[in-house]
């Protein structure tokens, strides 16, 4: 649910704020970690709107509420932007029992 939360707050971000026509989405699964990439070509975001931090109120939020989740379950959330777009990658850990679900699952 958390890799659906953030993949569907950053497409809206992109869509709302970056310029950017096209966004890329790659999810990666290790056996110790799964990570998710989104990325954009839009026209970046200013230094404290990376840290959750900005002048739009609810922007500063979105980007917190990112992070927090990622940090709930042990992961790492960074946010790489400049003149040429946007990456936002998190990256979570695999438990052993992310795996049971994922074989009674599937």
């Amino acid at each position: 649910m958390t890799i659906f939360r953030i993949v569907q707050e950053c497409l809206t971000n992109i869509h709302r704020h970056s310029g950017g026509k096209q966004a890329t989405i790659r999810v990666l699964r290790t056996s110790q970690e799964v990570c998710v990439e989104i990325r954009d070509r839009g026209k970046g975001m200013p230094a404290s709107n990376r840290n959750g931090s900005s002048s739009h109120p609810r922007s500063g939020v979105e980007i917190q509420g990112m992070r927090e989740r990622v940090r709930q379950l042990n992961g790492r959330f960074e946010i790489q932007s400049d003149r040429n777009g946007t990456v936002v990658t998190a990256r979570l850990p695999v438990t052993a029992a992310s795996l049971a679900i994922a074989c009674l699952a599937g």
